[in-house]
């Protein structure tokens, strides 16, 4: 099996190509990813020692560089997580979002229909969605939930599976999507609110929460979605769409102080600010769907997953210090200062 991965650069796709050396040793894995600030090769330094494992930098934008690794390789499978993905930055400008996540997954689906792939997958978000009121417990996000997107990152994202959707509609590309819940784990760029909590209160600096930190997301342990993907492109069945969720709902506020009480840093060192424009409240995905067709369930408790990203970051301070060290604090500063 020879497998296509954008964006294995980044948090999640390193991940999964990790995982998948580990399960599919045979497999050949080619990544694709421009190396933006989020993306870092040294992430992939492990991988890279791998015979059967080649990384190739360059845009999906890039219709002929895209076309041109299509035409090289007969690849089977190709899993798309190339995406910008920080919704603060889409809110400060929008244009590299439309550009990554609509025009790219267009060059991506071209090139999958060009070359007779067996399978495209587009790995996808729960933000599609919007939000859920705090107060309505009850309510969960299905395949079925209508698409209601709260900011650009949302929008260009949404815009990315209705794509996918009308390829296999009007071409009959074999598509599958998966939506995804808040991932945390190894190698996840600090800008995200546990890295971002983490190397902060390590540094005993403040860290910024919006709000009052009411906001609830479902937490997802990177491998465990791994594992999802991983079952989903190896299923018959295409066209579809399936919601991967932790279960772990928790507040940010309450992410944040357990944090900093698994590390003996006091509460003082949060710093609530102005709120983030078009903030949505609460995310919750129901998984049945994945669960009863294809037998997945998320295995990492929040407890346990938590505990394992502390201990990944502190045994790996070189790794994220190169990264708040660099353009990142300028951003950073940018980003929080007036707030």
């Amino acid at each position: 099996m020879k497998l296509l991965i954008t964006g294995g650069a980044g948090f999640i796709g390193s991940n999964f190509i990790y995982y998948m050396q580990t399960k599919y040793p045979e497999y050949e894995i080619v990544c694709l990813d421009s190396l933006t600030y989020a993306g870092n090769l040294t992430t992939l330094s492990d991988a890279i020692k791998k015979e059967n494992f080649t990384f190739v930098k360059g845009d999906i934008t890039d219709k002929t560089l895209v076309n041109e690794l299509f035409e090289k390789n007969s690849f089977e499978i190709v899993i798309n997580f190339a995406a910008e993905s920080h919704v603060d930055r889409s809110i400060e400008d929008s244009g590299i979002f439309l550009m990554t996540n609509i025009i790219g997954t267009q060059v991506l689906l071209d090139a999958a229909r060009k070359y007779n792939i067996r399978r495209f997958h587009q790995v996808s978000t729960d933000e599609v969605y919007g939000d859920l009121p705090l107060e309505r417990k009850d309510l969960f996000f299905t395949e079925d939930t209508p698409i209601k997107t709260s900011s650009p990152y949302a929008a260009s994202k949404a815009s990315a599976d209705l794509l996918a959707m009308a390829y296999y509609r009007t071409y009959k590309l074999p598509i599958t999507i998966s939506r995804c819940s808040n991932n945390y784990g190894p190698f996840q760029f600090p800008e995200k609110l546990i890295p971002l909590v983490i190397s902060r209160a390590l540094a005993d600096e403040k860290i910024p929460v919006y709000g009052k930190g009411e906001n609830i997301r479902d937490w997802l342990y990177v491998e465990d979605h791994c594992e999802a993907i991983d079952l989903i492109i190896h299923h018959d069945v295409v066209g579809e769409v399936y919601n991967i969720g932790g279960h772990n709902e928790l507040a940010n506020i309450d992410v944040v102080k357990g944090i900093l009480k698994s590390l003996s840093k006091p509460e003082n060192l949060i710093s609530f600010v102005a709120d983030r424009l078009g903030h949505d409240m609460r995310y919750a995905i129901d998984s049945t769907k994945i669960s009863s067709r294809l037998g997945w369930l998320p295995t990492t408790s929040f407890d346990e997953g938590i505990q394992r990203t502390i201990e990944w970051y502190l045994n790996n301070r070189t790794w994220w210090n190169d990264i708040v060290s660099g353009e990142y604090k300028t951003y950073f500063e940018k980003m929080y200062s007036e707030r």
